[in-house]
């Protein structure tokens, strides 16, 4: 417990949800696009803000083994590793871990009209309409309510400053974990990314070994290899190609880069550049968030 009790002295406890949305013009978006395929969103933007400001307010009766009351947020490019460190970190904290690229590939498992359109936008490595994202966030959150849970690490949310306004209107984000990686090996580990199809876990077969120079240290990532059982099973993410990574590492520059100043500017942004895989990354983030002394419980 005593890595929760020193979280609350290093960042601001939990503030109950605003609820004053009217204070923000909710710009209305186009989902098109002539640079590529768009979505035809069936949500409407101010509609899903309101549904996430209902989802966001404090369960009625929260329970306390439900975990706790603060708000992170996970920042960073696609295939960075914010999905393993949130779900190292959710583990630490008991804090549920929602990835909303988890929720978008829900949706995309599902038939209809929707799916259809969202796989194609997917594929080309387009961002989805942020109606939609907060649309299926809302429902996460909304179920994780009435299950007890009053607190959560965000992951892929928000990524425009629309979403970052939007969220700020409902909750007080505690944190905002901005995680970096050179891009030589960004590109490297989504075209290594293999997903079991049997059991769904996350693996990646490349080996990472980019030579230090100019004052940098060597950065040297192994390769997360599957057991016996899920060797056969590896498949390949549809949109994991190299033309569709770099347009979806150019995109998210694109869009991000102001939503990491938003929190730069009130103080929120903690900025952590990974030095190499798990073993070297995960002692450093913990010593960076003031958890050091529990990383080895963390690691176990």
């Amino acid at each position: 417990m005593a890595v929760v009790h020193r979280l609350f002295r290093l960042f601001s406890p939990f503030t109950p949800a605003k609820n004053n949305l009217s204070s923000f013009l909710i710009r209305s978006l186009s989902s098109s696009s002539p640079h590529g395929p768009s979505l035809d969103p069936e949500i409407d933007l101010k509609e899903a803000a309101a549904e996430l400001e209902k989802s966001s307010s404090p369960s009625s009766s929260p329970s306390p083994s439900k975990g706790r009351n603060f708000h992170w947020v996970f920042l960073g490019c696609p295939g960075v590793g914010k999905g393993t460190y949130a779900s190292r970190l959710s583990t630490l904290l008991g804090v549920p871990h929602i990835a909303t690229g988890d929720l978008v590939r829900e949706e995309l498992s599902s038939s209809g009209l929707l799916s259809s359109q969202l796989k194609e936008l997917v594929n080309h490595g387009k961002l989805v309409p942020d109606e939609f994202i907060i649309s299926l966030l809302s429902k996460r959150l909304e179920a994780g309510k009435e299950k007890g849970e009053s607190g959560y690490i965000l992951d892929g949310f928000p990524r425009t400053v629309t979403q970052a306004e939007i969220l700020e209107g409902v909750i007080n984000v505690d944190l905002v974990i901005n995680l970096k990686l050179k891009e030589e090996a960004l590109l490297a580990k989504c075209l290594g990314r293999r997903i079991c199809s049997e059991c769904g876990a996350n693996y990646n077969v490349a080996c990472i070994d980019i030579k230090g120079g100019d004052g940098d240290d060597r950065m040297y990532m192994p390769p997360l290899l599957p057991p016996p059982k899920c060797e056969s099973k590896l498949i390949t993410r549809a949109d994991d190609t190299e033309e569709v990574v770099k347009e979806r590492l150019r995109v998210y520059n694109k869009m991000t880069q102001p939503v990491e100043e938003f929190y730069r500017k009130r103080g929120k942004l903690l900025e952590f550049e990974l030095p190499g895989g798990i073993p070297q990354s995960w002692p450093k983030l913990l010593r960076a968030l003031h958890l050091e002394d529990d990383k080895q419980s963390a690691i176990a």
